[in-house]
């Protein structure tokens, strides 16, 4: 059988009884890094018959190899270095070859960043999309947010502290200056909540600079910020229009209106053309 073991993302204290159990049980443990599970297995006190390394960079040579030895009758537990598998890792693929091969696998649930961070948000959280990590540039990252800004749910999304101030700026200009909050080091002694508005954050992370440690952001959804109607977008364009050029428009009536500014833009040029 194939075990899918949830390990915590910060605090120890997160593991589970059966957790331990089973990775104590079972004949090998395939783990993302085999270094970071086993300092991890020896703060915890585990001890394991045996590691193996699945993780994206050779999951297409290792698969078949766990494949054979499920069908052969061992029992393998999948862990990630942090939290629950198959969030952002190659995890499902070894899942679907298992079904496909009528192997059973189930779930030892667990610690997991997503959830705990929709939770810590104070966002709706009866509807919400992950989108784990975007693409390190800006011109991906645009393109990735595109199709998301029209959503009704909740956004989550991975980022790294040193790019946060980038992705900011491209979910301002994307997306719009909704409501998101920015968790960092979920379950560890620096847990923190940033709340506020995209431009709020951005504001506040100018000045206090980069934050250090891993942080989920988390994206109010599509519905909170499109409270105008169209006359009053309208209206607000062609007044900010007799002052500041296209461009500053959009920037200005994207920011008071929480529209995605591409859509803002369009609008804009469409109605200085008819000047």
């Amino acid at each position: 059988m194939l075990y899918l073991v949830s390990t915590p993302i910060g605090n120890l204290g997160d593991i589970s009884d059966r957790a331990k159990q089973v990775l104590t049980s079972v004949h090998l443990v395939a783990c993302e890094d085999t270094r970071t599970s086993g300092q991890l297995f020896s703060l915890l006190g585990i001890h394991v018959a045996a590691t193996i390394p699945y993780h994206e960079h050779n999951a297409d040579t290792m698969r078949p190899k766990l494949i054979e030895k499920l069908k052969h009758g061992v029992d393998i537990a999948l862990v990630s270095d942090a939290g629950t598998p198959l969030i952002s890792d190659p995890g499902y693929k070894l899942v679907r070859d298992c079904y496909d091969n009528d192997i059973a696998v189930t779930t030892i649930p667990g610690a997991n960043a997503v959830l705990s961070a929709l939770q810590l948000s104070g966002l709706p959280s009866n509807a919400f999309y992950f989108a784990g990590f975007l693409p390190p540039k800006s011109s991906g990252r645009r393109k990735a947010l595109q199709p998301l800004a029209a959503l009704e749910a909740t956004l989550i999304i991975y980022e790294t502290p040193n790019r946060l101030m980038d992705t900011l700026t491209d979910i301002a200009s994307v997306l719009g200056n909704r409501p998101m909050a920015v968790v960092r080091e979920i379950t560890k002694k620096f847990e923190e909540v940033r709340r506020g508005t995209v431009s709020e954050l951005q504001t506040y992370y100018a000045k206090a600079g980069e934050p250090k440690g891993e942080l989920v952001l988390v994206i109010g959804r599509a519905e909170e910020t499109n409270s105008w109607t169209e006359a009053q977008i309208e209206k607000l364009i062609l007044s900010t229009l007799q002052t500041q050029t296209v461009r500053d428009t959009a920037d200005i009536v994207s920011e008071k209106t929480g529209l995605p500014r591409k859509q803002i833009y369009k609008q804009v040029l469409a109605l200085h053309d008819k000047k």
